[in-house]
């Protein structure tokens, strides 16, 4: 048995396969084993991480061909593993060399800790550096902002499977049991790590470090870029699900954390312009639920900035914000991307059906 075990999601991954395996057999840290999960995939994938594994005995293939979803295929690879500690990778990122040394010190530092993660340098198909994503770090700041958008980097992140397992955590379900069944939902792709990592942050302890764990690389075959309009109607489902999970578990009142997310940074609209109201109520049952803290006033200041859909208070309230508290350049893009809609009527709108089922088009 290895202190971490890495789950490695594959279907059709050249070019970038090699790199990510690369990257894990470059670790500071030896005792791993590496578990490829191969997906059905047509090109050479399959062949080249098998070829890995007759390499290194610490790697091991899986032809899953089989599993309905990604979030079936990440429930394999969490069967597969008997480490304490569980490593995400994806098969187009890179993991720095000190990542897996990094992410043990944590768990060690703090056993009640679920899941820990880091920042991610931004890279495209070439390796090029073009961005840099940062994060919330501490639990109570991730708490406070996982019903509104995914807190943590997926590929970015690892779990406490001991932790982990006694919750019954999986990807894609509901596993805390607090909403009633007619509230719960099932998602097995686009944002099955979403509902993951948003239940663990409710029911305890996340992190993340502030240094960068991994090269994540976009391009056009990336979910975030063929699915984005799907991948938003999915996890404002899930914002809305995990909100009345808080509810029940801590006895407040139910609210809409719709109208105050921002998921792949834009604002969920409607023919509503002011949600002061309703801000009100979940800002008492989010300080009910959670309790108070410097993260959770932070958290709400932002979400606030949302509240009354008209440019020039929208604008105001984000300058305000900016001056009290640093913030994250997807907060920023969220609210320019607003400001810029309705300034310059912009072609490529959110429009959300019913349910927030929506899709992307062109502004009339």
């Amino acid at each position: 048995m290895a202190a971490i075990d890495v789950i490695l999601p594959v279907k059709n991954g050249m070019p970038f396969l090699a790199e990510a395996v690369d990257s894990i057999r470059s670790q500071t840290f030896s005792d791993w084993r590496l578990i490829v999960l191969d997906h059905g995939s047509t090109d050479c994938s399959l062949e080249t991480a098998q070829r890995y594994a007759e390499a290194d005995d610490r790697i091991s293939v899986h032809s899953c061909p089989q599993a309905d979803s990604i979030g079936s295929l990440r429930n394999i690879g969490l069967s597969l593993c008997d480490s304490h500690y569980v490593l995400l990778q994806d098969a187009d990122d890179i993991s720095f060399p000190d990542r897996m040394e990094k992410t043990a010190e944590v768990f060690a530092q703090n056993p009640d800790m679920l899941a820990v993660g880091g920042e991610a340098v931004v890279i495209d198909p070439q390796g090029r550096t073009t961005g840099y994503m940062p994060v919330l770090a501490s639990p109570a700041a991730i708490s406070a902002a996982a019903i509104f958008n995914f807190p943590m980097i997926h590929p970015a992140s690892a779990l406490n499977l001991f932790a982990v397992n006694r919750l019954g955590g999986v990807y894609g379900r509901d596993f805390l049991n607090m909403a009633p069944p007619s509230d719960s939902i099932t998602v097995n792709k686009l944002a099955e790590d979403y509902i993951m990592f948003g239940q663990l942050a409710l029911a305890g302890k996340c992190a993340n470090l502030k240094r960068p764990f991994i090269k994540y690389r976009r391009h056009a075959g990336s979910v975030g870029v063929t699915s984005q309009a799907g991948q938003i109607d999915v996890s404002l489902a899930v914002s809305r699900f995990l909100a009345k999970s808080l509810s029940f578990m801590h006895g407040t009142e139910i609210f809409d954390p719709a109208p105050f997310c921002n998921h792949g940074d834009y604002v969920f609209d409607d023919d509503s312009k002011d949600y002061s109201d309703e801000f009100g109520v979940m800002a008492g049952a989010l300080s009910r639920g959670l309790g108070s803290s410097a993260e959770l006033r932070r958290e709400l200041a932002f979400r606030e900035v949302m509240a009354t859909r008209r440019l020039a208070a929208m604008a105001w309230r984000f300058a305000k914000f900016r001056s009290r508290h640093a913030s994250l350049p997807g907060e920023g893009r969220t609210v320019r991307n607003w400001l810029l809609k309705n300034v310059r009527r912009g072609k490529y709108v959110y429009r959300p059906g019913p349910n927030a089922a929506g899709a992307f088009g062109y502004a009339q």
